[in-house]
């Protein structure tokens, strides 16, 4: 395999977004290929047994083993490290081995972890559930509150760990100032930067020490494969992330990885459409349900703090309306947008988190983190909004709003 002319790091870096989830990482073999190849191999052959050697020390590069390295997996983490601004990259299968793995190679038994309370729902039971089995402490805080962040400190609190947007309510967490709280205190932060991408949100630049990702969602963006990423210092993914996920195997396959390659190649392009789309659909729905989360909207709360760590809105928000039964009804009567719990889809997809992503929670752990039974999450796609609101239009009138 050899690089395209250009492609080392002080070259790439340089580039803009655009070119860089075009080129970045892209190695080519000796027929020249234009597009990634895709290497669908699990092993490597060596000249000789003495590099088979070397190479398991780390004295010669090469691949070993698919589990380590592969060359369709590695173009994809150099380019997320590259559109992060990461020193380097490891993805995993999914969204939450990149989250299980950010924490757990970093926490032991006797550590303190803080936690935002609006969450993904799996992310909760991480906190919540997972770690406390391996006598790792957790204070869940509102993250929308720097302040909170600090007085949950202990001499033992070792991450801040936290989504911004979070999954479903919409929150944002002040980057700077929780990112600095952390430094000042040795504490590292991990960011869930799923809803946003590196194409609208770059924790890195407030201060961040790691972002995870499910690349399921955006970056792939068409509902297609499951993958997830972790970006971080060289030090972090190479010493402390490495060698947890050389020996528990959460690998991304090449296909995959592939995929998320094609995806990213019209990353920008998708996700500043659907943000212009969702905009369109949340001025529209603000109008008629009694609530809605959505902080590109200047009547939210949060409005002026979204704009300085956001370059655009993206493609999901959430919306409230009277209760379980109201929200199902509105589901129910919808005919264009399908009733999904994915999010990031090129097509328009509404779930009911407290039935369905948030199902595991309890009922008072979903109220403290502010997901109610009247809430519904809503992932505007790529079709015309006009079409899309059309389709809210009507079955928010059989629904009864």
């Amino acid at each position: 395999m050899k690089r395209r002319t250009g492609q080392d790091r002080s070259v790439t870096r340089n580039w803009k977004p655009a070119t860089q989830a075009i080129r970045g990482g892209t190695m080519r073999s000796e027929f020249g290929e234009t597009s990634e190849a895709l290497f669908l191999t699990s092993g490597y052959a060596y000249d000789c047994a003495g590099d088979a050697a070397a190479r398991f020390a780390g004295e010669q590069q090469g691949m070993t083993y698919s589990r380590l390295q592969n060359p369709t997996v590695q173009m994809l983490e150099e380019r997320i490290a590259l559109l992060e601004g990461a020193e380097a990259c490891r993805t995993m299968a999914t969204g939450m081995a990149a989250m299980t793995a950010a924490l757990l190679c970093q926490l032991q038994q006797g550590d303190h972890l803080v936690g935002g309370r609006a969450a993904f729902g799996s992310c909760r039971w991480l906190t919540d559930t997972l770690l406390p089995k391996f006598g790792i402490e957790t204070t869940i805080v509102d993250a929308r509150d720097p302040q909170q962040f600090e007085d949950a400190i202990r001499s033992n609190t070792k991450v801040f760990f936290f989504e911004t947007p979070a999954n479903p309510t919409m929150d944002v967490v002040d980057l700077e100032a929780v990112c600095a709280i952390a430094k000042r205190h040795g504490i590292t932060t991990v960011v869930d930067n799923a809803f946003a991408t590196p194409a609208l949100q770059r924790p890195m630049e407030f201060g961040a020490d790691v972002v995870a990702y499910s690349a399921t969602k955006m970056m792939d963006g068409q509902g297609r494969v499951l993958a997830g990423a972790v970006a971080g210092s060289e030090d972090f993914i190479n010493n402390v992330l490495l060698p947890f996920t050389r020996n528990t195997g959460p690998t991304l396959s090449p296909f995959n990885a592939w995929v998320v390659l094609k995806g990213i190649e019209t990353l920008d392009l998708r996700i500043r459409r659907q943000s212009a789309n969702a905009l369109q659909v949340g001025r529209f729905l603000e109008g008629r349900v009694p609530r809605i989360n959505f902080p590109a909207l200047p009547s939210h709360k949060q409005h002026n703090l979204f704009t300085r760590q956001m370059d655009d809105a993206g493609p999901i928000f959430s919306f409230e309306v009277e209760g379980r039964s109201q929200a199902h009804a509105l589901l129910d009567a919808l005919e264009l947008i399908d009733i999904s719990n994915n999010i990031g889809d090129s097509r328009s997809l509404m779930t009911h988190p407290s039935s369905t992503t948030h199902y595991g929670v309890s009922e008072e752990k979903r109220i403290e983190m502010g997901v109610t039974e009247g809430m519904l999450r809503l992932n505007v796609g790529l079709e015309d909004p006009e079409d899309l609101i059309m389709d809210l239009d009507q079955a928010l009138g059989r629904a009864g709003l």
